[in-house]
């Protein structure tokens, strides 16, 4: 008890048992889960809302749970999800209207309740589980080759790809008399 607490008589109040989100990605690690589906619907109803404090999940988050758990497949759908938590008509549902939730559309799907419960209980702590970064840079390289460059922009870089800088985006006048374009300059003295 805290020197202020027993003076006024009042006992401190009891620190609540939060689970670490560090501490449910190891738990879920381990082959048997022992973080339990309530911890994770906590855990999930926090991802991505700072003002959330756990007792209720909205649409998307359900869905990013889902699908970090692999319960979103072929079978199972958003639009699937969509529709039966629609039914709620709330933007957020509780821990027992969850539960309904999940009977309402494990039933119509025909999937076991208890596996799909199995799923979201075991899928780790909410994150992003996989990146793939290999797309966009074949992309780059292939809009960044100054040799495919075509029309004025071909102008702009010399053979080696290097920008010619103004000297590339600006038209130069020449001054000697002649159209641009004109293949024959300097020639009329010679021929006569």
């Amino acid at each position: 008890m805290s020197e202020a607490a027993a003076a006024n008589g009042s006992p401190s109040p009891a620190p609540t048992p939060e689970v670490p989100a560090t501490e449910l990605a190891q738990l879920a690690l381990e082959d048997e889960p022992k973080v339990s589906f309530s911890d994770q619907f906590k855990a999930f109803s926090k991802f991505g809302d700072s003002k959330s404090d756990g007792k209720l999940i909205t649409l998307s988050q359900s869905d990013k749970w889902m699908k970090q758990a692999k319960v979103i497949d072929k079978k199972i759908t958003t639009t699937d999800t969509g529709i039966h938590f629609k039914k709620f008509k709330a933007m957020k549902i509780s821990l027992s209207d969850y539960n309904k939730f999940l009977d309402d559309l494990a039933k119509t799907k025909k999937v076991e309740l208890s596996e799909i419960k199995q799923k979201l209980a075991g899928c780790g702590a909410p994150g992003v589980v996989s990146v793939s970064a290999g797309k966009a840079a074949a992309a780059v390289d292939r809009l960044t080759d100054t040799s495919k460059y075509t029309g004025s922009h071909k102008e702009r870089f010399d053979a080696s790809g290097k920008g010619k800088g103004i000297a590339g985006r600006r038209n130069v006048v020449d001054g000697s008399g002649y159209v641009s374009g004109y293949q024959h300059k300097d020639t009329y003295d010679n021929a006569h």
